[in-house]
């Protein structure tokens, strides 16, 4: 697959996220869940592009909502993952987009359009940021390096238990972060910004792409028991440079 041609079409979705009219077109879904204009204007656009592409791949999006897929390959999309961030115009969001084959993420592309930076990577071809390689950190423990969290925000009966673990990680590392985009903090990592990162609860569209840029660039993805991802339910996600990872799974 021409991941160039895909990377170009994915950059296209860059008029809607700046559409600040389409923005504050706000449907809720659930508690602190919400979709805008935008999340529909950009899932609408990239089915339909690659339907045209691809008519034999099926399609997994967040605005379906999580349904099982009786398919062998088929494409993991959020159309916008930060959806609160875009709604209040603080620009920490991105459009993350995973083909996922026979048990694998074979290809995964994350656009920040605020910033114009594309995370990229194949299985068995590394990771790149705009055409350069990318490699997680070299820190040996949590106390080298700063830590990125989740908080939830969807699951709030679950607060009380992840805030303790943010109280650890704290107390462990140089210091936390908090974007609000999952698929940006496992960016992140992958490019050695951050050491590693974890959130419970999260849905097969927050981390297909991102699981695949962090294990190309060097790191290790995994739920918090050390086992594989599910990608057709939630999974409760810690990623790392696979140093840390041990220690960062101890804390959770």
């Amino acid at each position: 697959m021409d991941i160039q041609g895909m990377i170009e079409l994915v950059k296209e979705t860059k008029d809607f996220v700046e559409n600040r009219e389409r923005a504050g077109h706000i449907k809720t879904k659930g508690r602190a869940d919400y979709v805008t204009q935008v999340d529909t204007d950009i899932q609408e656009f990239l089915f339909r592009e690659l339907k045209a592409r691809f008519p034999d791949i099926a399609f997994l999006g967040e605005e379906e909502g999580l349904h099982e897929m009786n398919a062998d390959t088929y494409w993991i999309l959020d159309p916008i993952d930060g959806t609160t961030n875009l709604i209040h115009d603080y620009q920490h969001s991105v459009v993350s987009l995973g083909l996922y084959e026979r048990g694998m993420i074979t290809m995964g592309i994350i656009y920040d359009p605020f910033r114009e930076d594309v995370y990229y990577a194949q299985k068995g071809q590394g990771s790149f940021l705009n055409g350069s390689p990318i490699h997680v950190s070299d820190a040996e423990t949590l106390s080298e390096t700063m830590l990125a969290v989740g908080t939830s925000p969807y699951d709030r009966e679950l607060a009380q238990q992840n805030f303790q673990r943010i109280q650890r990680i704290f107390d462990k590392s140089q210091d936390i972060r908090r974007t609000g985009s999952a698929a940006m903090d496992l960016a992140y990592v992958a490019c050695g910004r951050t050491g590693g990162f974890f959130e419970p609860c999260l849905r097969p569209w927050d981390f297909a792409a991102g699981m695949l840029l962090v294990e190309e660039a060097g790191g290790k993805v995994t739920d918090f028991a050390g086992e594989r991802l599910h990608f057709q339910a939630r999974s409760s996600v810690a990623a790392s440079n696979g140093k840390v990872h041990d220690e960062l799974l101890g804390l959770l």
